[in-house]
């Protein structure tokens, strides 16, 4: 965005003070010129739109203009002198300020210290669009407690707010006057109480809410919330003033989050407050502040389209109706003058230096300058002829291998030399062409990483090169094997490395004379070339090509035979070595060559020089001209009076009228400055005459963006901000046709205000790209047609990768590069434009040395604008993260377009492209890699990503009756299965004993004890994989009787009984002796000594809520319940009687318990759900029973067996396995304690080996630790003999969707020890059943089918083939239990479903839990979720609603029974899953899909929050990934779930929780977020 306006300005802004010198504008042009830019801005004098005109011509080659685009990344540094800042101010005038929160950063990570922020509590309300909470005072009577309206409320967020502080960071202190709270009397507290949504009445009255693990759900859309703040607390805080801030863009935030004013929320139930977790704490009101940035609609309006049956279809970006269209004529292939004939022309390059070296041999052909600018050498005509002679003759005669000589005529041959070492360069370049070998110059290459180095090996591997020349110092400066050799680089080939200097190369007999040739089609060199994705190709030129191509320039330069030249390019390639190596030997010139490290030195250098040499011509880049722009104020002294009658501007196209300005008045006359462009394919393409030549004056071109972005030129005016000002290149080369082409699709010519490709056809472009002929024919051999398809010429054309048209007089103009073209929703934009716009924002004091680059990346099916700039050292957090805002702001307003990314990274570290410039690609690279290492990143997804697909809407569902026909529901079977029928199975004789006592578990044991008394029931294991202890029948019969002895004194029939002890015999002892005394166990999972703060307040909140009259534990468990410690966490006073059972006296009880009706209850079991919810289940006899016989058929259970057990046995199947199990079927087993696997991995599979073990159980979280901790070590354990080929079935024990990565996993790994693939299968239950599914050791092996995950999200089922795209694996959660049937219904209208449809799994059984354990006696909820009944169809069935969303399908397999089997797959719980954009989400896919973004991240979770989706990550690194993390995980969420990241939190590892069953708690990480409880090591907020 080479903005018309005067670079002066940042002169005057940046030194006010200096004196206007002469030369420089006037104080009073300077006015003028910015009340012109201005005037937009001012509303009363904003004047009418001028329209637009096709055809424009500035005859005055100095009215005031700018460079323009298409120099490359590297011509750096001062290209922000080319954007008027005040008009980039201007534009950031528009924009009102809004408060936007900076993001947070862990002060290790911060690379500067970082002033101290606080974020102001946030005052405005958010939008009423998608998603946002309604505008304040606007709270719907939904709300219970409003204002004052009850005191205990008022009291307790008094009591609140002046005893805690929510926040972690180091700068909680209070910072009220006196340290004192400040609480006001006119604070206004709403107390919200969130509504749950559909399902989940599942957790309204029948659980409470334990603070450590749970937070409220966040509201629905639909209810109201009211975040305020009371504004006398403002000003009592140190806050930070923010900046005008950005539309739509989100930023990343804060040092550390700093605490702030909390606002909780508070359930009250029944005259009893359970506090919940603050949900205004800092990070809730940054959010705010957020969602206050999207209240501006996005740009463009998303367009109505139907949603496909199954897949959301991504918005197609409709061309604009109002977008300018081309008006104009189709162009005339343009044609440049003849090429003229020269008397006494050489006929080859060879032939022209025989000529000079041996009739001039004293004419000086080179001057190497060093770093100081004095001259090193001069090479003469004669010493380059002699030079080169010997050069080749020692190639050709001295190099051999197996007496073969090493190179043949035609083999190419890489030239490596520095960038300070012309003269060997061009001895060996001249060397190569008379030997008839194909030179190919590249970069040295200075370390084995270099950026792009790998691209360059693969150049010259399949240009077959074996051999390098070098110089000596260079060959010492490169990277050596230990073999002292020069190390072989990564991607290169085999090469011999040659040293050209003197003592090398032998003179050759007098009778040997290099082959001159006339100029023929074979290759004469390839130079290499990078393309905008980082490959590397060779451009061949042939030595006709080469021939013409100095004839042509010595033409159209107007070159004369003898005179002196300054060459600031490089000489390895494009303009340089066309100059300064190739044409100025056709004409015995004599060349400078100034080295780029003199120019960093001194910017002035080369201008010295060409008035010290005298020099003719000077050949610079814009690039240098801005340098010494910069540098001639110190210079007064500068006479330009010599100056060259040409200075050649090379590569860049840019105007040059500031520098004219400047040095005019130190002699420089206005027409010696000649733009040129080029091109590596095209060579020269055009350049703009000396006025002696009778050409027309330079032309000028104001431009506006808008119709550049469309591809169309429209004249603007040079005060508005969006326009382009583009100086001519001058006219077509001599002996070329030129003409205009579609950039894309088939050549197509031009119209005359079209922007296109611009394609040349003549004798001296290159030839081919080496060894690929496929993009050879596209860009060489181009054949541009007109409209109707009829070629223009018979000639075949070149694509020069330019992009311009041709203007009036013939004039060629060049506004970009293919190169730097990001096409953006159908519009064009360059990166140049967009580099020149971030430079103009106040460069200086934030960009270090100008280096920024930017590319696009592609993201869900369109490009998306990456800006990444190097930071000061000096510059702050703020201020950088303010300059990001601003270069936004600034990109938006000119360019109308966002930017998807901006990265700051520290200073130095993008890599560098050879002459100091930044390597785009490879910057590009390792932006999608990760490994960028940014140290401040800004991601602005909802400005750019305007191609989502429309949320969707709910359709009304089919009436039943048109739907279900006999067991069909819309033509499909009904989704239903059973296991196998109870009735039929029992057959042993002791079997039948069991269940004579069919209905009480205890009576069972005490059979067994007088039946079988000495048989094993249970071993517990310890760490070594010694038993720590074990219990018989009788044994543990005898403890049973002693725990019920003392009980039975003390306590009431029916009282709830608190077991909490370690998992051990202990525990199953205790819980039969409660049976025994007629009381209700309930076990409890012991506090963590390490950890009481957490997990002692849910001890206490399950021992509150199920009323429990006593806890039974241990001694030490005794002492810890009553320590300091745990007085800090808990009110230790308010505990029930604690009875310590380790001494208990062996008393028998006087006579046992006897239970009138099977129907009583047996037993609370207690679970913390993954929503933070807790949630106590009845089970009673008659359910126990059934559940153990269920699972004794299943699994083929009784007493000769034995299955190794690793679970915690506090809840659900892994309680009923550990308790209840064993004493129903007489099978042993044998316990291993998970928490022992943190000392010992192998506990578990070594004890599964050493006892022969055919069934075990685990869950998700011991099968973890296996994989990770013995990954590497199955070796060893081979040789310590662990063999699981006895294992027939290991299954886990889960209540969520099997996690088929892992258990794969697991097989693979463990395959090696004789573990059978088939053998690994998991279960299915829930807090309603707790063992649906449970694979057993009969029945067909599990199934696996792939489904599309996009019709998941549409609650759908569509099996498609694996690897399929969007395919998710599922595996069948095991086998349904006898006696259990299962239906899948719709989770609204309560109907069934067809088979393969998504719904609610539904679950009938004897062994269903009988309600919700409820404090206030709820029964509405119990009767909705334990007995419910179909809609239609069966209506008679009672069901029980687990919450889980899963299908069931009819396979082609067998059972035993030999019907077909109906496989169950889980899906889902639906408490988890997440309602965004209409659709459903389930956690556990995005997590996957961002954990498999980055190889640094170790584990993920993710929840919604005010509709916004919050990514955590743990990072498994150093902290510097942290940043690389954000755009990869918006990135990857984007793309494969269609879906925006809103804040991305990095965090170490284990700050995820996750439960004893290894599933992750969600809500609980949520809390902690909201209460800035994480440490997190960044936060990033995307909007």
């Amino acid at each position: 965005a080479y903005l018309s306006a005067v670079i002066f300005s940042f002169f005057l802004n940046s030194s006010a003070h200096e004196q206007l010198g002469e030369g420089d504008i006037t104080q009073k042009g300077y006015e003028k010129k910015r009340g012109k830019l201005l005037a937009p801005y001012i509303p009363q004098i904003q004047g009418s739109k001028p329209r637009p005109k096709l055809l424009f011509k500035v005859p005055n080659p100095t009215s005031l203009g700018l460079p323009t685009p298409g120099m490359s990344a590297s011509d750096l540094l001062m290209r922000f002198l080319d954007l008027h800042t005040e008009a980039v101010q201007a534009a950031l005038a528009k924009y009102k300020e809004r408060k936007m929160p900076m993001p947070s950063k862990r002060r290790s990570v911060l690379v500067q210290s970082s002033v101290e922020a606080c974020t102001p509590p946030d005052t405005s309300s958010a939008s009423e669009d998608e998603g946002s909470l309604r505008r304040q005072g606007r709270l719907t009577t939904s709300t219970p407690y409003q204002g004052h309206s009850h005191p205990a409320v008022e009291h307790w967020f008094n009591r609140v707010i002046q005893g805690s502080s929510t926040s972690s960071s180091a700068s909680s202190t209070s910072s009220h006057p006196g340290g004192r709270s400040v609480t006001t009397t006119n604070t206004t507290l709403v107390v919200l109480c969130a509504s749950l949504e559909k399902h989940t009445d599942l957790v309204s009255f029948s659980f409470l809410i334990c603070p450590s693990l749970i937070h409220p759900r966040p509201p629905s859309i639909s209810q109201s919330i009211c975040l305020h703040m009371p504004t006398s607390h403002l000003r009592h805080h140190n806050y930070l003033h923010f900046f005008p801030s950005v539309f739509l863009y989100m930023f990343f935030f804060l040092v550390m989050f700093m605490s702030s004013q909390p606002f909780f929320l508070s359930f009250h139930l029944h005259k009893t407050h359970f506090i919940g977790v603050p949900v205004n704490s800092r990070v809730s009101n940054k959010i705010q502040q957020l969602l206050n940035t999207l209240k501006r609609p996005k740009r463009p309006p998303l367009r109505e389209f139907f949603v496909d049956d199954f897949e959301e279809l991504l918005d197609v970006q409709q061309p604009d109706p109002n977008q300018p269209k081309p008006e104009g004529q189709q162009m005339c292939p343009l044609e440049g003058e003849p090429l003229g004939v020269v008397t006494n022309w050489p006929p080859s390059l060879p032939a022209a230096l025989q000529r000079w070296g041996t009739t001039q041999p004293k004419s000086p052909c080179l001057t190497a300058l060093d770093n100081a600018g004095k001259p090193v050498y001069t090479l003469t005509y004669g010493k380059l002829w002699t030079r080169s002679q010997k050069l080749a003759y020692t190639l050709l005669n001295k190099l051999s291998s197996r007496n073969e000589p090493l190179l043949v005529p035609g083999d190419r041959v890489a030239l490596v030399f520095p960038n300070n070492d012309p003269v060997m360069f061009m001895v060996a370049f001249y060397g190569c062409l008379l030997a008839e070998l194909v030179p190919v110059p590249i970069e040295v290459p200075l370390t084995r990483k270099d950026a792009g180095s790998q691209q360059i090996g693969f150049l010259l591997g399949s240009c077959g090169v074996t051999l390098a020349l070098t110089t000596d110092a260079c060959q010492k400066g490169l990277p050596k094997a230990q073999t002292g050799e020069v190390a072989t680089f990564k991607g290169w080939p085999r090469l011999l490395w040659f040293v050209t200097d003197g003592k090398h190369v032998v003179k050759p007999p007098k009778d040997w004379h290099p082959p001159i040739r006339e100029a023929s089609n074979d290759i004469a060199y390839i130079e290499y070339k990078t393309s905008k994705e980082g490959s590397t190709m060779g451009i061949t030129v042939s030595h006709s090509a080469m021939l013409a191509h100095c004839h042509a320039l010595t033409q159209a330069c107007g070159y004369t035979e003898g005179e002196t030249i300054t060459n600031v390019l490089d000489f390895k390639r494009e303009a340089g070595l066309w100059h300064g190596v190739l044409t100025s030997v056709m004409n015995r010139m004599h060349v400078i060559s100034i080295p780029y490290s003199l120019m960093k030195v001194n910017p002035l250098s080369w201008i010295m020089k060409v008035h010290t040499y005298k020099a003719r011509v000077a050949v610079v880049k814009s690039r240098d001209m801005h340098w010494s722009l910069l540098a001639q104020r110190d210079q007064r002294d500068i006479s330009l009076s010599s100056l060259p009658k040409k200075l050649l501007l090379i590569w860049s196209i840019s105007s040059c009228d500031a520098f004219l300005n400047v040095f005019q008045s130190r002699g420089l006359r206005p027409e010696v400055i000649c733009p040129c462009a080029s091109s590596s394919e095209a060579m020269t393409v055009a350049i703009r005459r000396p006025p002696e030549m009778g050409v027309p004056p330079p032309g000028k071109a104001v431009l506006s963006m808008g119709g550049l972005s469309h591809g169309v030129i429209r004249v603007d005016t040079e005060e508005k901000l969006s326009v382009l000002t583009v100086q001519d290149v001058g006219q077509v080369m001599p002996g070329a046709l030129v003409c205009v082409v579609r950039a894309e699709g088939i050549p197509y010519l031009c119209q005359t205000d079209e922007v296109g490709e611009i394609c040349v056809s003549s004798g001296s472009t290159g030839v081919a790209y080496y060894g690929l002929p496929g993009m050879t024919k596209n860009i060489f051999e181009t054949v541009p047609v007109t409209p109707s398809g009829i070629p223009i010429s018979g000639r075949p054309f070149t694509r020069t990768s330019l992009l311009g048209f041709v203007g009036p007089d013939s004039l060629v103009f060049v506004v970009g590069k293919m190169d730097g073209l990001m096409v953006v929703s159908g519009r064009r934009h360059n990166a140049d434009d967009v580099v020149a716009t971030a430079l103009a924002v106040e460069p200086m004091k934030f960009v270090y040395r100008g280096r920024i680059a930017v590319f696009s990346v592609s993201v869900l099916h369109d490009e998306r604008i990456v800006v990444v700039a190097e930071q000061r050292p000096d510059a702050s957090e703020e201020d950088s993260f303010q300059w990001m805002s601003r270069v936004l702001q600034a990109i938006d307003s000119i360019h109308q377009v966002g930017v998807y990314c901006l990265a700051l990274v520290p200073a130095n570290t993008l890599p560098k492209a050879p002459l100091g410039g930044i390597h785009i690609s490879e910057t590009k690279q390792r932006f999608l890699e990760g490994a960028l290492h940014p140290c401040n990143v800004l991601m602005c997804p909802h400005t750019c990503v305007t191609n989502l697909p429309k949320p969707r809407q709910k359709q009304p569902e089919v009436g039943p009756a048109s739907m279900i026909v006999g067991n069909l529901v819309a033509g499909k079977r009904i989704a239903q299965a059973c296991g196998r029928d109870l009735g039929q199975l029992e057959d042993n004789d002791q079997a039948r004993k069991v269940d004579s006592h069919p209905h009480f578990i205890h009576d069972v044991l005490q059979w067994r004890a007088q039946a079988t008394p000495d048989h094993p029931l249970f071993l517990v294991l310890n760490a070594k994989g010694t038993v720590s202890s074990s219990a018989s029948c009788l044994q543990l019969h005898k403890r049973a009787e002693r725990v019920a002895a003392a009980l039975m004194g003390r306590l009431n029939t029916g009282d709830h009984v608190a077991l909490v002890y370690p998992p051990g015999i202990d525990l199953i002892a205790t819980f039969y002796g409660c049976l025994y005394a007629g009381c209700v166990p309930v076990t409890v999972r012991p506090p963590h000594p390490q950890n009481l703060a957490t997990t002692l307040p849910t001890v206490k909140m399950i021992v509150e809520v199920s009323k429990s009259v006593c806890i039974l534990t241990t001694q030490a468990i005794t002492k810890l319940l009553k320590s300091k410690e745990a007085a800090a966490a808990v009110d230790i006073k308010s505990w029930p009687t604690v009875l310590d059972t380790d001494d208990l006296p062996r008393k028998k009880s006087p006579q046992m318990y006897k239970p009138p009706t099977p129907e009583m209850l047996a037993y609370l079991d207690f679970s913390v759900s993954t929503t933070g919810i807790l949630a106590g289940v009845k089970m009673s006899h008659a359910a126990t029973s059934a559940l153990c016989r269920s699972i004794k058929l299943q699994c083929e259970l009784y007493p000769s067996r034995q299955i190794a057990i690793c679970l915690d046995p506090y809840c659900g199947l892994g309680f009923a396995l550990w308790c209840l199990c064993s004493v129903y079927s007489g099978h042993q087993s044998i316990l291993v304690p998970p928490l022992e696997l943190e000392s010992n991995a192998s506990l578990w599979l070594a004890a599964v080996s050493q006892y022969k073990v055919r069934v075990t159980f685990c869950s998700y979280s011991v099968m973890e630790m296996c994989t990770k901790g013995l990954g590497s070590q199955t070796e060893a354990l081979r040789l310590r003999n662990v063999n699981l080929s006895c294992v027939r079935t290991c299954m886990v024990v889960a209540e969520e969707r099997p996690r088929i990565a892992l258990t794969q996993s697991f097989s693979k790994i463990f395959k090696d020890l004789g573990l059978s693939p088939r053998a690994v299968s998991t279960t299915f239950g829930c807090r309603v059943n707790v063992a649906i599914c449970l694979q057993g050791t009969a029945g067909p092996d599990p199934t696996t089918v792939y489904v599309d995950m996009r019709a998941l999200r549409h609650d759908r089922v569509r099996l498609v083939e694996r690897g399929s795209p969007h395919s998710l694996p599922l595996m069948e959660s095991g086998k349904i239990l006898p006696g259990v049937k299962v239906i899948i219904a719709n989770t609204e209208t309560k109907g069934p479903l067809g088979d393969s449809h998504l719904g609610e799994i539904w679950v009938s059984s004897p062994h269903n839990a009988t309600g919700y354990y409820t404090v206030y006696g709820e029964e509405a909820l119990h009767a909705d979720h334990f007995n419910t009944k179909l809609s239609f169809g069966d209506t008679q069935t009672v069901w029980a609603r687990t919450g889980y969303l899963g299908f069931l399908r009819r396979t082609e397999l067998t059972d035993a029974s030999g019907e077909r089997h109906d496989a169950l797959y889980v899906v889902g719980s639906l408490d988890e899953t997440l309602e965004l954009r209409g659709m459903r989400y389930h956690p556990i896919d995005i997590e996957t899909s961002v954990i498999r973004s980055h190889k640094s991240i170790a584990e993920c979770a993710v929840f919604t929050w005010t509709n916004l989706l919050v990514v955590v990550v743990e990072l498994e690194g150093s902290e510097q990934e942290a940043l690389d993390l954000v755009a990869l995980v918006t990135n990857v969420v984007l793309e494969e779930h269609y879906l925006i990241v809103g804040v991305v939190v990095v965090v170490d590892p284990g700050v995820i929780p996750i439960n004893s069953r290894g599933e992750k708690q969600r809500m609980h990480l949520r809390d902690g977020f909201l209460a800035d409880q994480l440490d997190p090591i960044y936060v990033a907020y995307n909007m």
